[in-house]
């Protein structure tokens, strides 16, 4: 009797590990799942589902939110932005150089803050007979060593993290202008709650309602991610520029909502 009950314990213990581990590779796969998805893909209950996230949870190799699973926690810590610069660079170098292709001749348009935004610059340094209002100090400097390029720096708080202006007198500064397109990052994408970012979110609105058209340029890192502060619904961004790693789901999402969705290649 002690030999079949040890038998139906390992047994037990062999299904659990490979459920586990399809719970892992789905979550790899698409970067998010519900609940009653893998309860109906994996032929178990959702109790034993919710148990088996549970546990994974505790084990740090997965993080549960409203119903769905995904592979790391979405809330994301300020961050200098000299450290951020040099993360995913080939992606961020790509989707400036798809951001500067959108940018003719005669244009006026808004940069918002962020390391995207800063290789979007590096890639409209040589651009001719435009005119850029820009709340990053950093594009501000870069682009003001091109004397082609007419520069508005907007006033305000200089945020020492991402060397950008935040607070009123920015804000104030907006009411004068219309611009044709605005380039903004993000620190989070979440297809339920928003785009986010830590504290400039209440300037990004207004930049919104300045231009004419708003491009989000986003690594695929920042998917299923959430900052401090919501700029705004997925579904008000007009564009967004992000590199062939974003998860199947959320291209799909994006696509399904009517945003055009430009996929950049990434090569080392």
């Amino acid at each position: 009797m002690a030999q079949i009950n040890n038998f139906q314990d390992q047994e037990s213990l062999t299904s659990l590990t490979e459920r586990h581990k399809s719970i892992l590779d789905i979550l790899q796969l698409q970067g998010s799942v519900s609940v009653s998805d893998l309860a109906e893909r994996l032929d178990v209950s959702e109790v034993t589902i919710r148990k088996d996230l549970s546990s994974l949870e505790k084990q740090n190799k997965l993080y549960r939110t409203h119903g769905r699973a995904i592979p790391i926690s979405p809330y994301i810590g300020d961050r200098h932005i000299n450290e951020k610069e040099k993360q995913f660079v080939l992606e961020k170098r790509a989707i400036g150089k798809a951001a500067a292709k959108l940018v003719n001749e005669h244009d006026s348009i808004l940069m918002a803050s962020g390391t995207s935004i800063l290789y979007a610059a590096k890639e409209l340094v040589d651009k001719k007979n435009i005119t850029v209002i820009s709340a990053s100090v950093s594009a501000s400097s870069l682009l003001s060593q091109n004397k082609d390029i007419d520069v508005v720096q907007l006033g305000g708080i200089v945020r020492e993290s991402s060397v950008s202006v935040v607070g009123s007198f920015a804000e104030d500064m907006l009411k004068y202008f219309n611009c044709n397109l605005l380039l903004m990052g993000a620190d989070g994408v979440d297809i339920e709650f928003g785009v986010t970012n830590m504290m400039e979110a209440n300037l990004n609105r207004m930049m919104m309602n300045t231009s004419q058209q708003t491009v989000l340029l986003v690594d695929s890192s920042k998917f299923g991610k959430k900052g401090f502060s919501k700029i705004c619904d997925v579904g008000e961004i007009d564009h967004i520029i992000t590199d062939d790693k974003i998860p199947q789901m959320y291209l799909e999402s994006l696509q399904d909502m009517g945003i055009e969705v430009t996929v950049v290649p990434t090569s080392k």
